[in-house]
Protein backbone atom coordinates (compact mmCIF):
# COMPACT_ATOMS: atom_id res chain seq x y z
CA UNK A 1 0.00 0.00 0.00
CA UNK A 2 1.25 3.52 -0.78
CA UNK A 3 1.67 6.14 1.78
CA UNK A 4 1.18 3.96 4.48
CA UNK A 5 2.18 6.57 7.17
CA UNK A 6 -0.54 8.65 5.83
CA UNK A 7 -2.13 10.75 8.86
CA UNK A 8 -5.18 9.83 7.92
CA UNK A 9 -4.30 6.05 9.29
CA UNK A 10 -4.07 7.65 12.64
CA UNK A 11 -7.12 9.49 12.30
CA UNK A 12 -8.96 5.95 12.07
CA UNK A 13 -7.74 5.31 15.42
CA UNK A 14 -8.64 8.75 17.20
CA UNK A 15 -11.93 7.71 17.27
CA UNK A 16 -13.46 5.77 20.50
CA UNK A 17 -15.79 3.27 18.41
CA UNK A 18 -12.18 2.17 16.62
CA UNK A 19 -10.58 1.71 19.76
CA UNK A 20 -13.50 -0.27 21.47
CA UNK A 21 -13.71 -2.71 18.33
CA UNK A 22 -9.79 -3.24 18.75
CA UNK A 23 -9.61 -4.36 22.74
CA UNK A 24 -13.01 -6.21 22.02
CA UNK A 25 -12.14 -8.32 18.93
CA UNK A 26 -8.36 -8.62 19.30
CA UNK A 27 -7.62 -9.18 22.98
CA UNK A 28 -8.27 -12.26 23.77
CA UNK A 29 -8.53 -12.11 27.78
CA UNK A 30 -11.26 -11.92 30.26
CA UNK A 31 -10.05 -8.46 31.50
CA UNK A 32 -11.29 -6.82 28.83
CA UNK A 33 -15.26 -7.66 29.68
CA UNK A 34 -14.63 -5.45 33.00
CA UNK A 35 -13.94 -2.16 30.67
CA UNK A 36 -16.62 0.31 30.69
CA UNK A 37 -15.74 1.64 27.15
CA UNK A 38 -18.53 4.77 27.61
CA UNK A 39 -15.57 6.22 29.57
CA UNK A 40 -13.21 5.50 26.79
CA UNK A 41 -10.97 9.00 26.72
CA UNK A 42 -8.12 10.12 24.21
CA UNK A 43 -4.99 11.35 26.12
CA UNK A 44 -3.81 14.85 24.84
CA UNK A 45 -0.78 15.20 23.16
CA UNK A 46 -0.14 17.80 25.31
CA UNK A 47 -0.20 15.51 28.19
CA UNK A 48 3.15 13.81 27.34
CA UNK A 49 6.39 14.86 27.40
CA UNK A 50 7.88 16.20 23.99
CA UNK A 51 9.47 12.78 23.28
CA UNK A 52 6.26 11.16 23.35
CA UNK A 53 4.27 13.86 21.35
CA UNK A 54 7.16 13.14 18.73
CA UNK A 55 5.90 10.34 18.20
CA UNK A 56 3.33 10.87 15.20
CA UNK A 57 2.08 7.69 14.65
CA UNK A 58 0.89 7.12 18.15
CA UNK A 59 -2.21 7.35 19.90
CA UNK A 60 -2.80 7.34 23.46
CA UNK A 61 -6.05 6.19 25.14
CA UNK A 62 -7.61 5.63 28.65
CA UNK A 63 -10.59 3.62 29.56
CA UNK A 64 -11.90 2.45 32.86
CA UNK A 65 -11.14 -0.07 34.46
CA UNK A 66 -13.33 -0.78 37.96
CA UNK A 67 -12.57 2.12 40.08
CA UNK A 68 -9.28 2.71 38.00
CA UNK A 69 -7.88 3.92 34.60
CA UNK A 70 -6.17 1.75 32.22
CA UNK A 71 -4.18 3.66 29.65
CA UNK A 72 -3.66 1.71 26.42
CA UNK A 73 -0.64 2.83 24.21
CA UNK A 74 -1.21 2.25 20.22
CA UNK A 75 2.47 2.54 18.38
CA UNK A 76 1.17 2.01 14.82
CA UNK A 77 4.26 0.33 12.80
CA UNK A 78 4.38 1.63 8.97
CA UNK A 79 7.80 0.37 8.47
CA UNK A 80 8.29 -2.49 5.41
CA UNK A 81 10.92 -4.12 7.86
CA UNK A 82 10.38 -5.26 11.04
CA UNK A 83 11.89 -3.48 13.67
CA UNK A 84 14.14 -6.02 16.09
CA UNK A 85 14.35 -3.44 19.03
CA UNK A 86 10.43 -2.85 19.32
CA UNK A 87 10.37 -4.42 22.43
CA UNK A 88 12.88 -1.78 23.66
CA UNK A 89 11.40 1.06 21.82
CA UNK A 90 8.12 0.15 23.91
CA UNK A 91 9.74 0.03 27.14
CA UNK A 92 10.74 3.25 26.53
CA UNK A 93 7.21 4.89 25.29
CA UNK A 94 6.12 3.00 28.32
CA UNK A 95 8.36 4.49 30.52
CA UNK A 96 8.15 8.15 29.17
CA UNK A 97 4.54 7.96 29.95
CA UNK A 98 4.97 6.50 33.27
CA UNK A 99 7.10 9.37 34.22
CA UNK A 100 3.94 12.17 32.70
CA UNK A 101 1.55 9.91 34.34
CA UNK A 102 3.60 10.88 38.38
CA UNK A 103 5.06 14.20 37.34
CA UNK A 104 1.23 14.77 36.53
CA UNK A 105 -0.19 12.89 40.08
CA UNK A 106 -2.38 10.48 37.78
CA UNK A 107 -1.74 7.48 40.42
CA UNK A 108 -4.54 4.63 41.34
CA UNK A 109 -6.27 5.30 44.69
CA UNK A 110 -3.63 3.36 46.66
CA UNK A 111 -0.59 5.66 44.92
CA UNK A 112 0.37 2.83 41.85
CA UNK A 113 1.33 3.45 38.36
CA UNK A 114 -2.16 2.58 36.59
CA UNK A 115 -1.69 -0.11 34.52
CA UNK A 116 -0.66 0.14 30.61
CA UNK A 117 -1.25 -2.16 27.88
CA UNK A 118 1.12 -1.50 24.87
CA UNK A 119 -0.08 -2.37 21.28
CA UNK A 120 2.22 -3.05 18.11
CA UNK A 121 -0.25 -2.20 15.13
CA UNK A 122 1.64 -3.65 11.98
CA UNK A 123 0.94 -3.50 8.33
CA UNK A 124 3.44 -4.72 6.42
CA UNK A 125 3.73 -7.32 4.24
CA UNK A 126 6.71 -9.26 5.50
CA UNK A 127 5.30 -11.17 8.75
CA UNK A 128 7.06 -10.18 12.12
CA UNK A 129 9.55 -12.00 14.18
CA UNK A 130 10.59 -9.61 16.57
CA UNK A 131 10.87 -9.94 20.41
CA UNK A 132 7.52 -9.61 21.78
CA UNK A 133 9.43 -8.66 25.08
CA UNK A 134 12.29 -6.95 25.92
CA UNK A 135 14.01 -9.80 27.99
CA UNK A 136 14.45 -11.86 25.16
CA UNK A 137 16.86 -8.90 24.03
CA UNK A 138 18.86 -9.11 26.93
CA UNK A 139 21.77 -12.13 26.63
CA UNK A 140 20.76 -14.31 29.74
CA UNK A 141 23.66 -14.74 32.84
CA UNK A 142 23.59 -17.69 35.28
CA UNK A 143 24.18 -17.15 38.58
CA UNK A 144 20.98 -16.26 38.92
CA UNK A 145 21.56 -12.26 37.25
CA UNK A 146 19.09 -12.73 35.08
CA UNK A 147 16.36 -12.28 37.61
CA UNK A 148 17.11 -8.24 36.82
CA UNK A 149 16.57 -8.40 33.06
CA UNK A 150 13.66 -6.24 32.30
CA UNK A 151 10.53 -7.56 31.63
CA UNK A 152 7.50 -6.24 29.31
CA UNK A 153 5.60 -7.26 26.72
CA UNK A 154 3.60 -5.74 24.12
CA UNK A 155 0.65 -7.05 22.29
CA UNK A 156 1.40 -7.35 18.60
CA UNK A 157 -1.36 -7.28 15.81
CA UNK A 158 0.15 -7.94 12.95
CA UNK A 159 -2.55 -7.48 10.39
CA UNK A 160 -1.75 -9.34 7.53
CA UNK A 161 -0.69 -12.46 9.35
CA UNK A 162 -4.83 -12.46 10.97
CA UNK A 163 -5.79 -11.62 7.46
CA UNK A 164 -4.70 -14.64 6.04
CA UNK A 165 -5.13 -16.62 9.28
CA UNK A 166 -8.78 -15.86 8.86
CA UNK A 167 -9.20 -15.31 12.57
CA UNK A 168 -11.23 -12.50 12.81
CA UNK A 169 -13.92 -11.20 16.19
CA UNK A 170 -17.19 -13.07 16.90
CA UNK A 171 -18.14 -9.59 16.64
CA UNK A 172 -19.63 -8.96 13.17
CA UNK A 173 -19.73 -5.21 12.87
CA UNK A 174 -15.94 -4.88 13.87
CA UNK A 175 -14.54 -1.97 12.20
CA UNK A 176 -11.02 -2.70 12.92
CA UNK A 177 -11.74 -6.34 11.13
CA UNK A 178 -12.87 -3.95 8.00
CA UNK A 179 -9.65 -2.18 8.33
CA UNK A 180 -7.29 -4.47 7.98
CA UNK A 181 -9.82 -6.68 5.50
CA UNK A 182 -9.02 -3.39 2.94
CA UNK A 183 -5.67 -2.94 3.84
CA UNK A 184 -4.87 -6.91 2.64
CA UNK A 185 -7.61 -8.05 0.42
CA UNK A 186 -7.70 -10.89 -1.91
CA UNK A 187 -9.81 -9.25 -4.84
CA UNK A 188 -11.79 -6.29 -6.07
CA UNK A 189 -14.96 -7.99 -4.59
CA UNK A 190 -13.55 -8.18 -1.19
CA UNK A 191 -13.41 -4.68 -1.19
CA UNK A 192 -16.49 -3.16 -2.38
CA UNK A 193 -18.30 -5.78 0.21
CA UNK A 194 -16.49 -4.84 3.20
CA UNK A 195 -16.59 -1.00 2.46
CA UNK A 196 -20.75 -1.92 1.86
CA UNK A 197 -20.68 -3.18 5.54
CA UNK A 198 -18.64 0.07 6.65
CA UNK A 199 -21.70 1.81 5.35
CA UNK A 200 -24.23 -0.18 7.09
CA UNK A 201 -22.32 0.06 10.23
CA UNK A 202 -21.83 3.23 10.37
CA UNK A 203 -24.94 5.27 9.60
CA UNK A 204 -25.49 6.66 13.57
CA UNK A 205 -24.79 10.33 13.95
CA UNK A 206 -22.47 9.95 16.11
CA UNK A 207 -20.69 7.82 13.98
CA UNK A 208 -20.63 10.75 11.11
CA UNK A 209 -17.04 11.82 12.06
CA UNK A 210 -15.48 8.39 11.67
CA UNK A 211 -17.25 7.87 8.25
CA UNK A 212 -15.27 11.04 7.60
CA UNK A 213 -11.78 9.47 8.34
CA UNK A 214 -12.38 6.23 6.91
CA UNK A 215 -13.57 8.66 3.32
CA UNK A 216 -9.92 10.34 4.01
CA UNK A 217 -8.24 7.36 4.49
CA UNK A 218 -9.40 5.16 1.48
CA UNK A 219 -9.04 8.25 -0.69
CA UNK A 220 -5.61 9.63 -0.08
CA UNK A 221 -4.17 5.68 0.74
CA UNK A 222 -6.53 2.94 -0.54
CA UNK A 223 -8.00 4.42 -4.23
CA UNK A 224 -4.60 4.71 -5.74
CA UNK A 225 -3.45 1.61 -5.42
CA UNK A 226 -7.06 -0.21 -6.81
CA UNK A 227 -8.13 1.96 -9.43
CA UNK A 228 -6.19 1.57 -12.57
CA UNK A 229 -4.37 4.73 -13.22
CA UNK A 230 -6.17 5.39 -16.73
CA UNK A 231 -9.75 5.63 -15.14
CA UNK A 232 -9.21 9.25 -14.22
CA UNK A 233 -11.52 9.18 -11.41
CA UNK A 234 -11.65 12.65 -9.61
CA UNK A 235 -10.86 11.38 -6.18
CA UNK A 236 -11.29 14.12 -3.90
CA UNK A 237 -14.68 14.90 -5.10
CA UNK A 238 -15.23 11.54 -2.86
CA UNK A 239 -17.17 13.00 0.46
CA UNK A 240 -19.06 9.90 1.78
CA UNK A 241 -18.78 6.09 2.21
CA UNK A 242 -21.65 5.42 -0.03
CA UNK A 243 -20.36 7.38 -2.87
CA UNK A 244 -16.65 5.87 -2.52
CA UNK A 245 -18.58 2.21 -2.79
CA UNK A 246 -21.22 2.90 -5.56
CA UNK A 247 -18.25 3.96 -7.62
CA UNK A 248 -16.03 1.37 -7.15
CA UNK A 249 -18.89 -1.56 -7.05
CA UNK A 250 -19.44 0.56 -10.51
CA UNK A 251 -16.40 1.03 -11.88
CA UNK A 252 -14.84 -2.68 -10.91
CA UNK A 253 -17.36 -4.12 -13.51
CA UNK A 254 -14.78 -2.95 -16.32
CA UNK A 255 -11.24 -3.40 -14.59
CA UNK A 256 -11.07 -7.17 -14.41
CA UNK A 257 -10.98 -7.02 -19.00
CA UNK A 258 -8.66 -4.07 -17.98
CA UNK A 259 -6.41 -5.95 -15.76
CA UNK A 260 -6.65 -8.96 -18.24
CA UNK A 261 -5.26 -7.42 -21.82
CA UNK A 262 -2.51 -5.46 -19.33
CA UNK A 263 -1.40 -8.44 -18.19
CA UNK A 264 -1.69 -10.68 -20.74
CA UNK A 265 0.52 -8.41 -23.13
CA UNK A 266 3.48 -7.70 -20.35
CA UNK A 267 3.25 -11.86 -19.65
CA UNK A 268 3.56 -11.97 -23.70
CA UNK A 269 6.67 -9.95 -23.89
CA UNK A 270 7.88 -11.97 -21.36
CA UNK A 271 7.00 -14.89 -22.71
CA UNK A 272 8.57 -14.50 -26.42
CA UNK A 273 11.86 -14.40 -24.60
CA UNK A 274 11.43 -17.05 -21.42
CA UNK A 275 8.72 -19.40 -22.99
CA UNK A 276 5.03 -20.18 -22.59
CA UNK A 277 5.70 -21.16 -19.63
CA UNK A 278 7.00 -18.58 -17.65
CA UNK A 279 5.18 -16.06 -19.83
CA UNK A 280 2.08 -17.89 -18.10
CA UNK A 281 3.63 -17.29 -14.22
CA UNK A 282 4.40 -13.63 -15.51
CA UNK A 283 1.13 -12.87 -16.66
CA UNK A 284 -0.14 -14.06 -13.27
CA UNK A 285 2.75 -12.22 -11.09
CA UNK A 286 1.63 -9.30 -12.79
CA UNK A 287 -2.21 -9.57 -12.32
CA UNK A 288 -0.99 -10.52 -8.51
CA UNK A 289 1.08 -7.22 -8.32
CA UNK A 290 -0.85 -5.02 -10.25
CA UNK A 291 -4.35 -5.40 -9.93
CA UNK A 292 -7.04 -6.46 -7.07
CA UNK A 293 -8.11 -9.78 -8.71
CA UNK A 294 -8.78 -12.90 -6.49
CA UNK A 295 -6.44 -16.11 -7.18
CA UNK A 296 -9.17 -17.85 -8.86
CA UNK A 297 -10.08 -15.36 -11.89
CA UNK A 298 -5.59 -14.86 -12.00
CA UNK A 299 -5.73 -18.35 -12.87
CA UNK A 300 -8.07 -18.94 -15.26
CA UNK A 301 -7.12 -15.47 -17.33
CA UNK A 302 -3.67 -16.82 -17.01
CA UNK A 303 -3.94 -20.82 -18.03
CA UNK A 304 -2.66 -21.83 -14.47
CA UNK A 305 -3.31 -23.76 -11.67
CA UNK A 306 -4.68 -22.22 -9.00
CA UNK A 307 -2.11 -23.73 -6.76
CA UNK A 308 0.47 -22.07 -8.75
CA UNK A 309 -1.53 -18.46 -7.71
CA UNK A 310 -1.22 -18.66 -4.05
CA UNK A 311 2.25 -20.15 -4.23
CA UNK A 312 3.03 -16.58 -6.45
CA UNK A 313 1.23 -14.48 -4.17
CA UNK A 314 2.86 -16.07 -0.75
CA UNK A 315 6.30 -15.85 -2.89
CA UNK A 316 5.31 -11.84 -3.20
CA UNK A 317 4.51 -11.26 -0.02
CA UNK A 318 7.59 -12.23 1.26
Amino acid sequence: MKNKNDSSYKLLFSEPRTVRDLLTGFVREDWVERLDFDSLEKVSSTFVTDDLRDREGDVIWRVRFGDEWLYVYLLIEFQSTVDRFMALRIMTYVGLLYQELVKQKTLTRQGKLPPVLPIVLYNGERRWNAALNVSELVQPVPGGLEQYRPDLPYLLLDEGAIVASDEWPEETRNVVSAIFRLEHHYSHQDVIDTIGLLVQWLQAPEQTQLRRHFVLWIRRVLLPSWVPENEGIEWQSLNDLSEVHNMLAERAKKWPEQWKQQGLEEGRQEGRQEGRQEGRLETARNMVERTSMDDRMIADLAGLDIAQVRELRAELKH
